[in-house]
């Protein structure tokens, strides 16, 4: 619910509060003012006077603090809501030199830059190459900034370098 709505209700409220306590207060002081005269002649010498009266300031007063904050929240601001939006860039490809490596190396970054990341059980597989060989090809790549080996429990991922 808004803040403004809410402000609203609490202003109906605290009239009903204002409008009850005038109430009461009216009831208890016939009942002071018929009981007291009959005890002490006077009204305003009655202790129960003063306590009643007493009784409604206080009433009057929480009465006022919610009037307060109900017209604070009508009056005030509401939240603005920001909105960012994420612009995604595009990820200009750059040219890989590849020139320098070998067919094998070259086969193997190109599945690796296929698959995004592949794990290094998956590149033996399909390249039916040994473990050490498999090894020393993405050293090599590795070394020239072309991809990442990260370790993932008994076995590497291997991932495309991002710069």
């Amino acid at each position: 619910m808004e803040n403004k709505n809410v402000g609203w209700m609490l202003l109906g409220i605290s009239i009903l509060l204002i409008v009850f306590t005038f109430l009461f207060n009216n009831t208890l002081m016939g009942a002071v003012k018929s009981s007291c005269f009959i005890q002490h002649g006077d009204v305003k010498s009655c202790e129960m006077y003063d306590s009643v009266n007493y009784q409604t300031y206080f009433a009057l007063g929480i009465t006022g603090v919610i009037i307060i904050v109900s017209l604070f929240m009508i009056f005030s601001k509401p939240n603005e809501r920001i909105v960012v939006k994420r612009i995604k860039e595009k990820k200009v490809q750059k040219e890989i030199d590849l020139s320098s490596f070998r067919l094998e190396e070259k086969q193997v970054y190109n599945l690796v830059k296929e698959n995004g990341a592949i794990f290094q059980a998956d590149l033996i597989e399909k390249t039916e190459f040994s473990k050490a060989r498999m090894t020393r090809i993405i050293d090599k790549l590795e070394g020239g900034g072309l991809v990442e080996r990260k370790r993932r429990g008994m076995t590497n991922v291997i991932v495309l370098k991002e710069d």
